[in-house]
């Protein structure tokens, strides 16, 4: 784990590397609601609401990258500038894909709920293989 703030640009940053194991998005979960309820000096608080969005957000897009990219991944989060960034990056080739739900459906709504909870969405696909799914939230 690392975690910055910077006092220039009144961010603060955290980055977690975690397993391609069932207990990721939990994990995830439990670190996105810790570090945006950190109490900043410089930084306005994130609301609740967004609190539970990110860690919402956080949790399905570990999950999907576990789940589909079958490989471990990094969480990044990034609170400042009126925005909370939730980023998750794999090393699986491919990108996702938001799928038709249909009300009887169990899962593969994830990146929908992402999609309707984010001011912005978007995938980063190098050309050095993998992907960051990113997820910004006006606080």
């Amino acid at each position: 784990m690392r975690a910055h703030t910077g006092a220039a640009a009144q961010t603060a940053r955290a980055e977690y590397t975690l397993p391609c194991t069932v207990t990721s998005a939990g994990r995830a979960r439990r670190l996105t609601s810790s570090f945006l309820a950190r109490p900043r000096s410089r930084i306005a608080p994130v609301g609740a609401e967004q609190v539970a969005a990110a860690t919402l957000i956080a949790s399905e897009l570990v999950a999907n990258a576990v789940r589909h990219g079958r490989t471990g991944c990094r969480l990044r989060l990034r609170v400042g500038a009126g925005h909370v960034t939730v980023e998750v990056r794999d090393d699986a080739p491919g990108r996702p894909r938001t799928r038709a739900g249909r009300a009887e459906d169990e899962s593969g709504r994830g990146l929908a709920i992402v999609r309707i909870l984010s001011e912005r969405f978007d995938i980063v696909v190098p050309v050095t293989g993998g992907k960051t799914v990113r997820a910004v939230l006006a606080v």
